[in-house]
């Protein structure tokens, strides 16, 4: 009977063991699965730019694609010197955008915690790969992310993410409504080890409807906190985590460590789609151990909490005049069998804009910067 007994106990144990393995590979996304990813998105024509400031004092950045009708839209950030205010273009082809203006902008009102600083990135978008991109309403609602602060100047601290809404249109110009409040902040009572240096930045928010977190709506966003590496500060370390939320109003960090990070510089701006069982994070490093620059990668996972990254090469990097300084922070999408990878493109001048890369050839933007004058390269 003891040996019975024995016998059971080292059969349950070696399926718990074989379980509890079995779980853990679940949750890895094997290198064939990512290499059939990085296949289907890959985009190595680069058109170039598509939306520049209209003049040299602004600075364009961060721009998240949806659909609505027969026309695409472009939110997107603008840096003037003071501080980022949140626009809006269109487009009838991917390729040739129309400015339309403003959707957040600066506060009248210099008291309020976000007066300066209105980064805005729209949220609950067709997560389907190839779908619609068309925006979801909740609770009679469009919905978006931005991250604000009450400071004049280039992401001043302290810089926390509110949430803004509206029920009109949203692919026409008009100023976008705003919970009078952050829903997270750097300042925060359960504020994590990873996010604890004054700020937080870009946020994108999907709708799971199956609730895999446990929850409905699930944001992912990058936050600078503690640097320490080796024994040793470095000059930068931003890393992505989550919150999640049951109503968009009220939400809550998910987990103490982020789920997306390398050991040195910067990981961010993560923007998720699903592509069959799988979800994809699109988003940018830089200034990393191995590689110079900013550049734009993936990683993927099954359950939205445990990611695995790519190990082949970059997505988006360098290679043109227009972005020979830094070529980072995605939007792809993916319509009638070609896909555009729209980035944020940086010369040497620290001019700017929009650019992007498509999977099938399309042919070359006409689109330059803005000329810089005398006294503009004198003031820089």
């Amino acid at each position: 009977m003891v040996f019975k007994r024995v016998s059971i106990f080292l059969a349950l144990t070696v399926l718990s063991i074989s379980a509890a393995f079995a779980q853990s590979a679940d949750k890895e996304v094997p290198q064939s699965e990512m290499q059939r990813v990085y296949e289907e998105v890959k985009t190595p024509h680069k058109y170039g730019l598509v939306l520049t400031a209209p003049d040299d004092s602004k600075k364009t950045d961060c721009p998240t694609v949806f659909r609505k009708g027969n026309k695409w839209y472009m939110s997107y950030i603008v840096f003037d010197g003071q501080g980022y205010e949140t626009w809006l273009a269109e487009s009838k082809d991917l390729l040739n955008w129309k400015n339309l203006g403003r959707i957040m902008s600066f506060s009248n009102d210099s008291t309020q915690w976000d007066a300066y600083q209105k980064a805005g990135y729209n949220a609950l978008q067709d997560h389907k790969w190839g779908g619609s991109y068309k925006l979801k309403k909740f609770d009679n609602k469009y919905w978006m992310s931005y991250f604000g602060g009450n400071s004049k100047g280039y992401e001043p601290v302290p810089l926390s993410i509110g949430m803004a809404y509206t029920k009109k249109d949203p692919s026409t110009v008009h100023e976008w409504q705003r919970l009078p409040k952050p829903v997270l902040a750097p300042g925060d009572p359960d504020v994590r080890w990873w996010e604890n240096r004054g700020k937080l930045f870009k946020s994108s928010v999907i709708w799971d409807k199956d609730k895999t977190t446990g929850y409905p709506f699930v944001m992912y966003y990058n936050a600078v906190g503690d640097s320490l590496v080796d024994n040793k500060k470095t000059r930068w370390y931003e890393r992505i985590g989550m919150a999640v939320s049951d109503d968009m109003v009220n939400w809550k960090r998910f987990n103490n460590d982020p789920v997306v990070h390398h050991p040195v510089g910067i990981t961010g701006d993560g923007i998720v789609q699903k592509m069959g069982d799988v979800w994809v994070m699109f988003y940018f490093g830089a200034f990393w151990e191995d590689r110079a620059g900013a550049f734009n990668r993936f990683a993927a996972s099954y359950d939205l909490v445990n990611w695995t990254d790519w190990n082949g090469d970059n997505l988006i990097e360098s290679s043109e005049p227009y972005d020979e300084q830094y070529a980072h922070k995605s939007f792809v999408v993916k319509h009638k069998g070609v896909v555009y990878h729209f980035y944020n493109a940086v010369n040497k001048k620290e001019q700017r804009g929009i650019a992007v890369a498509t999977s099938k050839d399309m042919g070359k933007s006409k689109l330059t910067f803005p000329a810089i004058t005398k006294s503009e390269a004198i003031n820089k």
